[in-house]
């Protein structure tokens, strides 16, 4: 195995881990985002306000894209680990 395969390898995993965890950071992003916006409009300052609703949008996407995301992690860790054979011998 050469250094061109490793680095290879490294950036496919990145670029999973950066697609699977993408739908649940952009979901918490805009929520948080929009909760600032109410806070900074009703000049409301409670910290634990914008805490409820990015958990629960949070809990919403695992819901729904979590499906997903489980089987994106396990085809990926199955090719990984039937390419150890082929790359070590």
């Amino acid at each position: 195995m050469d250094s061109t395969q490793v680095f290879s390898i490294g950036q496919h995993g990145l670029l999973m881990l950066l697609t699977v965890a993408a739908p649940l950071l952009l979901v918490v992003l805009v929520v948080g985002v929009l909760v600032s916006i109410f806070q900074a409009a009703t000049q409301i300052n409670e910290a634990t306000l914008s805490f409820v609703p990015k958990l629960l949008a949070a809990v919403a996407v695992m819901a729904v894209a979590g499906p997903w995301m489980m089987t994106t992690l396990v085809d990926y860790l199955r090719s990984m680990l039937m390419s150890i054979a082929t790359a070590t011998g």
